[in-house]
């Protein structure tokens, strides 16, 4: 079984189309076979009691997929669903896992160095309420730059258990998050006038592919990497880190 949390929508819901004839558990907040909040303790809680109930203690591959964009309210929230509940939901599968697990970061997790993001000092809640309009930007950024670190630091443990763990980073993908960012007035202008590359957005179906891919056979030796797939946005940004 493949647990895939987001499974309702965007992304999520595209791994899930993309693992057709597997078994998969859905977490979300509806339509799907385990609905919880990542955004609190005693929701994540529920996630891996019900994904731990629903697979037995055994579980073939984890992704996970459950995000909240710049434009949500309260930037906290994003911090909490993006970085915490990934990070708990991992952990708290961890020993039932048996093959690999995949998060969704972002080509934003590189918008900021570890040394510099709040949440490696636990002050996220005191930055931002300094933070100003863009509040939610840097509490989407932080937050996918803590949970890309977390992943890496996790290699030792997960590699020595013999379950892979990697980070696929899409940059502007279709998605309702997207949606969600374009209708904002603080931001819709920028994402509409930036273009990568590849001058389009991605799809949910390709990033899902790349996911499939780091969960199978062929990606028996990828552990703790970070993979874009975002047209080229970050080469273009950063040609000489890497």
């Amino acid at each position: 079984m493949i647990a895939v949390t987001g499974s309702a929508s965007g992304i999520g819901a595209a791994v899930v189309s993309a693992l057709d004839g597997r078994d998969v558990i859905g977490v979300d907040l509806r339509d799907a076979e385990v609905r919880a909040d990542l955004s609190t303790p005693d929701g994540r809680q529920q996630a891996i009691d019900g994904v731990l109930s629903r697979c037995g203690g055994v579980l073939e591959g984890l992704v996970l997929c459950a995000g909240l964009g710049p434009h949500t309210p309260d930037p906290m929230r994003i911090i909490e669903v993006n970085y915490r509940g990934a990070v708990s939901l991992l952990d708290g599968l961890f020993p039932a896992l048996c093959t690999a697990a995949v998060a969704v970061s972002s080509s934003a997790s590189t918008m900021v160095r570890w040394r510099d993001n709040p949440i490696s000092r636990c002050e996220e809640e005191a930055a931002l309420a300094s933070a100003g309009e863009y509040r939610g930007q840097l509490a989407y950024a932080w937050s996918k730059n803590a949970l890309t670190v977390a992943v890496r630091r996790r290699v030792a443990e997960w590699g020595a258990a013999g379950v892979r763990l990697n980070t696929v980073a899409p940059g502007a993908v279709d998605t309702p998050l997207l949606d969600a960012g374009l209708a904002d007035p603080r931001y819709g202008d920028a994402i509409r006038s930036y273009q990568a590359p590849i001058a389009r957005h991605g799809q949910s179906e390709e990033v899902a592919a790349l996911i499939v891919y780091l969960l199978g056979p062929h990606a028996t030796y990828i552990h703790g990497a970070q993979f874009p797939i975002d047209g080229g946005s970050d080469a273009l940004m950063r040609p000489t880190e890497f």
